[in-house]
């Protein structure tokens, strides 16, 4: 496995690496991800067999030019309100943390997308990652670059430590900006629908394209992040609304390593005030000022530190319900053991 920086020289070893069928590792604004190149079954499999995803779980194609929706998705199937809806996205949130599905084209082996005529695409918006995809085939698909199930990875080293040896290449590109997948839209039926919250809120996509829907359990597997279980610690973690963790008693007779994950200041200092004893508590906030944006993007990178501290349990207060809020609490909620 080579583990290198983002360069010109890395970025194209990598890209060459993913035409020959390998798997690279490398960072978007959102998550790192593991690419494979998308035209590629065999490649493909390889990233389900790395990661032990199961194979009903499909991945998302990314690409990194416009013009390259003609190789991976089927205009024949898609109509004139579908295609305005695509464009508009297209023009105002890409590149950026949003995918879209679409009917895909015949080009895409059916275990990129579990065996759906539907795939979700992504234009990302990071340098490294589109440079990496024009370089390679045009369209890399990719997952999160962590174990199936467990916390997403927002540095290379969260990749290194959870994959390891089975990818082989990890491309550093520091910090993710976001720390959140990308919110999955589905714009191929006739109620729209997000299928996954993540990095591009509700709101900013109804203001383009009208109202949407969230999906329900009901719904048909069309993108990842939609089984109930997911993005979890392997320290238990519990999730509490803004009442509940303020009035959780922390008595250091009970456990010493107890950590408490708080949104903002706030309800830290709150939390404070009705404590007799804490000293020996381990005390995290996603945001001192309550600031949205700071909150996701550290979300993940503080679950991963916390993990690395061995805590016996993990109490973590739910995020405002709003904007890129009801992404944090997604993934709050999938990773809980409550």
């Amino acid at each position: 496995m080579k583990y290198l920086p983002v360069s010109a020289e890395s970025l194209n070893e990598g890209a060459q690496i993913l035409k020959n069928g390998g798997l690279v590792a490398f960072p978007t604004e959102t998550v790192y991800g593991l690419g494979a190149d998308a035209f590629n079954a065999q490649a493909l499999a390889r990233v389900f067999e790395v990661k032990k995803r199961p194979y009903f779980d499909p991945l998302i194609i990314h690409i990194a030019a416009i013009e390259t929706l003609e190789k991976v998705i089927d205009f024949s199937l898609i109509n004139e309100e579908m295609r305005k809806k695509l464009y508009l996205l297209a023009e105002n949130l890409w590149p950026g943390p949003l995918s879209i599905i679409l009917p895909k084209n015949e080009k895409i082996p059916g275990i990129a997308t579990s065996g759906l005529e539907t795939a979700a695409i992504r234009f990302p918006d990071n340098e490294a990652a589109q440079k990496l995809i024009s370089l390679s085939t045009g369209a890399v698909a990719a997952p999160s670059a962590n174990p199936f199930g467990g916390l997403s990875p927002t540095r290379a080293e969260h990749v290194k430590n959870g994959l390891g040896e089975k990818v082989d290449m990890i491309l550093d590109g520091g910090p993710s900006r976001v720390g959140l997948e990308s919110t999955v839209l589905d714009i191929t039926g006739d109620i729209l629908k997000i299928l996954r919250p993540g990095g591009t809120p509700k709101e900013a996509i109804e203001k383009l394209i009208g109202p949407i829907k969230a999906s329900s359990e009901q719904d048909a597997i069309l993108s990842p992040g939609q089984l109930e279980n997911h993005y979890a610690p392997r320290t238990p973690l519990y999730v509490l609304n803004s009442e509940e963790i303020i009035n959780k008693t922390f008595d250091k007779s009970d456990d010493k390593k107890t950590a408490f994950l708080f949104f903002d200041n706030n309800s830290k200092d709150s939390w404070l005030n009705t404590q007799k004893e804490h000293k020996t508590a381990i005390i995290k906030v996603l945001s001192e000022n309550g600031d949205i944006l700071q909150a996701a993007s550290r979300l993940f990178e503080t679950l991963h530190e916390l993990d690395n501290l061995n805590v016996s349990q993990i109490f973590a207060q739910l995020a405002p319900n709003t904007g890129l809020g009801e992404a944090i609490n997604d993934r709050l909620l999938k990773g809980a053991s409550n």
